[in-house]
């Protein structure tokens, strides 16, 4: 386990660095930079070339690129371009706790709406329940996010106005006030969690239900009861560790439509400011906090599919023997 969790960590650490260098050339490659978003229609050559010597944007792109990357890993994180009298790391702390609240309530509330709804459409295949549960998964799968809050925000912001359809609250309001506003597009990512994990789970109990133990299983007469919970629900979540895994750190990268269509102040809605703005060390800052949950949520899903599974672990450590 030692050697499986430094080897993932020397893995993720140069993902991490490869996706720094690709977030930092997309950002160069892009028309345009923070002097003429800044600027506006203001632009002038004279005014341009003013404008990026004091953002020190005349200096050479790997030149800027490695000292940010070494000011970053130290901490240091710099000050926005478009705002040089903001600091980046308290803005993205301030924004990053909104979002975790946000994907961590529809995290929890998705991966346990998706068990429960799995394992008894699995458990009852081809009966009503089942067929009701995979067709709305279906719908729910075949919409955009953008389309589900869109329909969300309309029934339940405008046509009953039971909720807030858009966020008016500052950044560094309490969770208390931003609750109401954080419901929507808490609902929005539970909706597109449930319809992938859903039918995952269902696939694994139906596969694990046929398998020749858990049929040997009913034939030496133990009870259907003891058969679910003891040899079905464990053998059908292990395969759905790294699906769910993955659905959750999509949660980062897909919450930047949810807060942009409900005007969350998350990372997501500062992401699309950035990068409209053309402000490189915000977007490379966000982009490796993205790629930080990513990599984290995944080592950790294979850490618990490793410990689960016995068999892993004797295949992983006679690998590691031989080579």
């Amino acid at each position: 386990m030692v050697l499986f969790v430094f080897r993932r960590l020397i893995t993720s650490l140069v993902t991490v660095l490869v996706v720094a260098a690709m977030i930092f050339v997309a950002t160069e490659v892009l028309p345009g930079d923070v002097a003429t978003a800044v600027l506006g229609r203001e632009a002038t050559p004279k005014r341009l070339a003013s404008l990026r010597a004091q953002l020190q944007l005349d200096r050479p792109a790997p030149e800027r690129y490695r000292e940010w990357l070494f000011a970053f890993v130290q901490g240091d994180w710099g000050h926005s371009l478009a705002r040089p009298h903001i600091e980046i790391r308290p803005l993205v702390i301030e924004r990053l706790r909104n979002t975790l609240w946000l994907s961590g309530i529809a995290g929890v509330l998705g991966v346990a709406i998706s068990l429960l709804l799995g394992i008894y459409a699995g458990l009852h295949r081809n009966k009503w329940f089942d067929t009701i549960v995979s067709t709305i998964s279906l719908i729910g799968m075949s919409l955009p996010e953008f389309v589900i809050g869109s329909l969300l925000m309309l029934l339940f912001g405008v046509v009953w106005a039971l909720l807030p359809a858009v966020t008016i609250v500052q950044p560094q309001a309490t969770l208390l006030d931003l609750l109401p506003s954080m419901i929507l597009p808490a609902l929005t990512l539970i909706i597109v969690m449930v319809a992938y994990i859903l039918r995952m789970v269902r696939s694994s109990v139906i596969d694990v239900t046929q398998s020749e133990y858990v049929q040997m299983a009913y034939l030496k007469g133990v009870p259907h009861r003891r058969v679910v919970w003891q040899h079905i629900i464990p053998n059908a979540l292990i395969p759905t560790i790294n699906a769910i895994a993955l659905t959750v750190a999509w949660l980062i990268g897909g919450v930047v439509v949810v807060e942009t269509v409900f005007n969350f102040p998350g990372i997501g809605r500062l992401l699309t400011s950035a990068v409209s703005d053309r402000d490189l060390p915000l977007v490379q800052a966000l982009g490796l906090v993205g790629a930080f949950f990513y990599i984290g949520t995944n080592m950790i899903a294979d850490l618990m599919t490793l410990w689960l599974t016995p068999r892993l672990r004797t295949q992983y450590w006679q690998n590691a023997h031989e080579n």
